[in-house]
């Protein structure tokens, strides 16, 4: 089973902005992470983003970190993008993700594009609903237990 760690566990009051890394969190079943703008009974109730994929765009000279693309769990470790439709994956010991959208279309350039440059997030960016909710924070494990619906 594929594993990765959580680095980063970030939120935001509005749609449209960098998040702040709180370090820990509530995912609350059915909803999304706690106190996050973009939580709600949607499809895209938690976004991740690979610690890697921001290293991608350290590398183009851009000035980001963990939050900066919108993410709710920056991840390091596991390949997000070679995750299907309908992947489970377990963060901690209580919280069980379904991945529920790989990457998304921007029609317009948003606040994060203009801010950082460019935005990554669009491209391998991943978004989940909470099949199970509770606690996460920094250095706990995510593994897939499922890689298909």
């Amino acid at each position: 089973m594929a594993t990765g760690t959580v680095v980063a566990v970030c939120r935001s009051e509005n749609k449209g902005e960098r998040k702040k890394d709180y370090g820990l969190g509530v995912l609350l079943t059915g909803h999304g992470l706690e106190e996050d703008a973009h939580a709600g009974p949607w499809h895209r109730q938690v976004s991740l983003l690979a610690l890697e994929s921001i290293e991608k765009m350290r590398q183009k000279g851009l000035d980001v970190n963990p939050g900066d693309f919108a993410e709710n769990i920056t991840t390091e470790g596991l390949a997000l993008t070679d995750l299907q439709l309908g992947a489970r994956m377990k963060v901690g010991d209580e919280v069980l993700l379904e991945v529920t959208q790989i990457g998304k279309v921007c029609h317009d350039r948003c606040a994060i594009y203009y801010q950082a440059g460019d935005c990554v997030m669009p491209r391998e960016g991943i978004f989940a609903k909470v099949l199970s909710g509770g606690k996460i924070k920094t250095g706990d494990f995510v593994t897939v237990v499922q890689n298909s619906g």
